[in-house]
């Protein structure tokens, strides 16, 4: 149960790389993370799944919470670096067709 969340920002682009578990006891310091920068306008936020080993239906309602955000703002917001477990629940969910997700290339974890 420990999140580690790490942004760069570049020009109007902001870059997040989260590692651990996304579930109801880190979902709010995740939310307090995403929600400000989604508020701004006209920007880019990307979120790396890289090292997320578990996500559950809260942490799924944050990404909700920053789709709408983003929307709101004229900003967009793109997933990518799931591994296949945290994406088909993306999918079985139907995020992600309002989602831009992004897929993993082959060699990259």
């Amino acid at each position: 149960m420990n999140l580690t969340i790490r942004s760069e920002q570049t020009d109007n682009a902001h870059h997040i790389y989260l590692a651990g578990e996304i579930d109801a006891y880190t979902a709010p310091q995740l939310r307090e993370s995403l929600i400000p920068l989604a508020k701004e306008k006209g920007i880019e936020l990307t979120i790396h799944f890289n090292e997320v080993e578990y996500i559950d239906s809260t942490g799924l309602g944050v990404f909700v919470g920053v789709l709408k955000t983003t929307d709101a703002n004229g900003s967009n917001l793109k997933l990518c670096g799931m591994s296949s477990r945290v994406r088909r629940l993306f999918s079985i969910t139907g995020l992600d067709e309002v989602i831009t997700i992004e897929e993993v290339k082959e060699g990259q974890s």
